[in-house]
């Protein structure tokens, strides 16, 4: 087995990882993929029983009780060098695939799969464009909504609102849902109020029956709007507001 830590994970996440095993896991966990048990950060309602970091990653290990059917999850991991990651990952006794560049997502990846068939997938962004393009100045907006209990605030986005966690910490947390991405911050003088922001959707009528079985704070039923949008808008713990609009035709 090599010495060296795996040069794998360069951006922050956080997941949760269910587990039927917990000493098996971590096992795995700490001798194939190089993670490191840590302490316990704060509780985010999933279960968990321990704390592993690999670089700017943390993982939480969450046993499943007994009886309990377990559903295997997909984690993504960002490399910087994916060919040194899979061959340190062999050398710790993993069995990664062989190496596949998906042109879609501009991605190097190659997977491996946990003793419970959890789904880890690390990648290096490669560039291989279908043709020469002028690369976009602006890319993505990303929602700052101010909140006084952010740990509370990540549980309930994660709950009701259908998010997962890309990062969190006690201040500040960074949710996904898809292909939207928006932060939760801890509500200060430079940052006070209520916020709001609106974000582009597949199928209202679809994700609001969603939400209003979650138990979310729904303002009314999806409206179709004579500019081409059908929306609905619904309001967190904190007050802040948003929008979810279906273009139409």
């Amino acid at each position: 087995m090599s010495s060296k830590e795996p040069s794998t994970i360069v951006a922050p996440t956080m997941r949760f990882v269910p587990v039927s095993n917990l000493q098996t896991s971590v096992e795995f966990y700490s001798k194939q993929l190089g993670f490191i048990e840590t302490e316990l950060q704060r509780d985010y309602s999933v279960g968990a029983a321990i704390e592993m970091t690999l670089g700017p990653a943390h993982i939480q290990l969450c046993p499943v009780p007994s009886g309990e059917q377990l559903e295997t999850e997909i984690f993504f991991f960002v490399s910087e060098n994916i060919s040194e990651c899979r061959e340190t990952l062999q050398q710790r006794g993993a069995t990664p695939s062989s190496l596949q560049r998906v042109n879609w997502i501009k991605m190097e990846m190659c997977e491996v799969r946990d003793p419970d068939g959890n789904v880890l997938w690390f990648g290096q962004s490669f560039h291989q464009p279908d043709q020469e393009r002028p690369r976009p100045m602006v890319e993505q907006f990303l929602p700052h909504l101010p909140v006084d209990d952010v740990p509370a605030a990540v549980r309930y986005y994660c709950d009701v609102f259908g998010f997962k966690i890309n990062y969190a910490q006690d201040d500040l947390g960074v949710m996904y849902r898809d292909t939207a991405t928006l932060l939760l911050i801890q509500r200060t003088e430079a940052h006070k109020g209520i916020g709001s922001c609106s974000a582009y959707i597949e199928d209202a009528d679809k994700l609001h029956a969603e939400l209003v079985d979650r138990g979310a704070n729904v303002q009314a039923s999806p409206v179709s709007r004579p500019w081409g949008l059908r929306d609905f808008t619904v309001v967190d713990l904190e007050g802040n507001r948003i929008t979810f609009a279906q273009p139409f035709e």
